[in-house]
């Protein structure tokens, strides 16, 4: 069954969409934008994008909708996302109520600041990685069952069935996919089990157009939809396997790199914790926004940058100047970033002061007609929210390739859902555990573990959550549901965010092209990164010309395994009114996205 090949049948009254054989429904295509009534949702890929479309309009809501697309992609997009990996949901239930869930990775117990160290310095990034010291403990099951048991419907076991489908049946490799397997081929080969899955004979990646199933994964959805995701993921069999496959690498004879041994244990397994969380809570332009607070940054700095901004006026100014002080408010920002974000329960993080006016206030006086030279540094936050500052030492950005993707639903009800997940890295640490078809995350490379000092407040410990970018965020206004955003991407995601509700709320453009437009994003470095379109555009020559930014450099200057010349991949939804809603995806980022809705316009 190809990623364009959709059957949108339902099976049984009342249970959810579920996918059906090649023979089914015939071809669809992706399209990138959908307008209608009745729910809407948005991913980067077309199954997952029509299973939730299924299950809303089979009267499932946005938890549910949300669970099933995750567990859609957890198989299509397994190199971004999955079952071994963790993240962020924000959601707005129909009554008004924003929560978030906090499923990020954590550190096994014993790992300690130096753990990625041999012979007195740091690993180099790719060692670090390739190894299974790497792979924190996933968080990703536990938010699905946690989210449908409090805000969805229906059960995990009926969420999982459209995941099931795509396992068994099959999906074709298109020129992403392709693409994601040739940038770490030389390390899928060292792990059999990942090898077996993604790999042909002679090393080489699948060719575009091969059909890939994944029975093993389809057993692994099985087993957590019949025992539940504590008994049949963190317990048993699968975590078994799972923390056999982090301790020793199941590496093959021939394997061309040295793979270290990892630190999970199956009781870090059956000892992790989803955490609910209260939303960071910011206004901008009238506009109440809910982001994801600490152990992720994204919604501080989200909500920072644009405090500053909304001490400004756009009307009748150009756009390049606007650009100008997005830019400067995310220099400062992602000072302030570096300096004080990380696990809320190993730090005393200045939530308060970071999202204040009083501090964009502060920030917002050191920004000039001209461009700041990086790196500027933190401000102090704590007197803004009447606290001493302790000491705590900064850190430089940690900046790798990530590949992370992110969906948004929407209900008939109101109810909408914000949620990026990851395993990190394009493929994670490389190894898929032998007999259930997932591979491991990276996750445990996002601490700071290159400083010297071990003083930097996103240091690794045992049992901490590393610091993260995500910015899933769900925006109201007067008290009504009206957009749900969010990006993959690293450290460019609050950029990427931030520059796209920029382009709808400020800009006013429409919601596809606010989320088309080319991108740049400055992250408090020597230089900001633009994609080719944006430094070529009349905005981005001024820029350089008129308010002295130093010419950007694309990201596909990096050196990272994988590095695209793309900045972001979002995915949005705007309700117009009291029934319609817009779903918008990438029309060319990441070979396109998918939005649909369930009565389309």
């Amino acid at each position: 069954m190809s990623r364009s090949s959709f059957c949108s049948a339902l099976v049984g009254a009342g249970l959810l969409a579920a996918l059906a054989g090649a023979q089914g429904a015939g071809a669809q295509e992706k399209t990138p934008t959908a307008r209608g009534t009745g729910g809407a949702a948005s991913t980067v890929d077309l199954l997952a994008t029509q299973a939730a479309v299924g299950v809303l309009d089979d009267g499932g809501n946005a938890v549910d909708a949300a669970v099933a697309a995750a567990g859609v992609l957890g198989v299509t997009e397994p190199f971004s996302c999955g079952i071994g990996g963790g993240g962020f949901m924000v959601i707005r239930t129909a009554k008004g109520k924003v929560t978030t869930i906090d499923g990020r990775e954590k550190a096994p117990k014993t790992m300690r600041p130096d753990s990625f160290w041999e012979n007195g310095k740091a690993l180099s990034f790719n060692d670090a990685r390739f190894s299974g010291i790497s792979a924190g403990v996933p968080g990703t099951p536990l938010t699905w069952s946690h989210a449908l048991n409090k805000y969805g419907t229906i059960s995990l076991k009926r969420a999982l069935k459209p995941g099931i489908a795509v396992a068994r049946n099959g999906f074709e490799v298109d020129q992403t996919f392709y693409n994601s397997v040739d940038a770490v081929k030389a390390y899928f080969d060292d792990i059999p089990s990942t090898a077996a899955l993604y790999l042909d004979s002679d090393g080489t990646p699948k060719d575009i157009g091969t059909t890939i199933t994944n029975p093993d994964m389809g057993k692994t959805y099985r087993i957590m939809g019949r025992e539940g995701t504590r008994a049949g993921f963190y317990r048993g069999r699968v975590a078994e396997a799972m923390a056999a496959a982090a301790t020793n690498p199941p590496t093959a004879a021939t394997a061309d790199h040295k793979w270290r041994k990892g630190l999970m244990t199956t009781d870090d397994l059956n000892r992790y914790k989803v955490r609910e969380r209260a939303p960071i809570k910011s206004s901008y332009r009238g506009l109440t926004l809910y982001g994801m607070g600490p152990p992720s940054s994204g919604g501080t700095t989200v909500a920072e940058a644009l405090n500053i901004l909304g001490g400004y006026q756009t009307t009748g100014v150009p756009r390049a100047q606007t650009l100008h002080r997005l830019l400067e408010a995310s220099r400062y920002t992602f000072a302030d970033r570096a300096a004080y974000l990380a696990d809320p329960s190993f730090f005393n993080v200045p939530v308060k002061g970071l999202i204040s006016s009083s501090f964009a206030d502060e920030r917002r006086a050191l920004i000039t007609d001209r461009a700041a030279t990086s790196p500027v540094s933190a401000g102090d936050p704590y007197d803004n929210q009447g606290d001493a500052k302790p000491a705590a030492a900064s850190a430089a950005l940690v900046s790798h390739e990530q590949s992370t993707t992110h969906l948004v639903t929407a209900d008939r009800h109101g109810a909408m859902v914000s949620y990026t997940f990851t395993i990190e890295s394009t493929g994670g640490n490389a190894v898929v555990v032998p007999r259930y078809g997932f591979l491991l995350n990276n996750e445990l490379t996002d601490f700071n573990y290159d400083d010297p000092t071990f003083k930097t407040p996103n240091r690794a410990e045992g049992n901490k959550r590393p610091r993260s970018s995500m910015a899933p965020t769900i925006i109201e206004r007067d008290g009504k549901p009206y957009m749900a955003i969010g990006s993959p991407g690293g450290s460019t995601i609050p950029g990427t965010v931030l520059q796209t509700l920029v382009n709808r709320i400020d800009f006013n453009e429409p919601l596809p092209h606010a989320v088309e437009l080319p991108r740049v994003v400055e992250r408090n470095t020597a230089r900001a990164q633009a994609e080719r379109a944006f430094i070529e555009s009349r905005e981005g020559r001024d820029l350089v010309g008129v308010y002295g930014h130093t010419p950007f450099i694309t990201p596909d200057a990096t050196t990272t395994i994988g590095a695209t010349p793309e900045i972001g991949a979002a995915t949005a939804i705007e309700r117009r009114g009291k029934r319609t809603m817009i779903a918008a995806a990438e029309p060319a980022r990441r070979g396109s996205g998918s939005a649909g809705v369930v009565d389309p316009e």
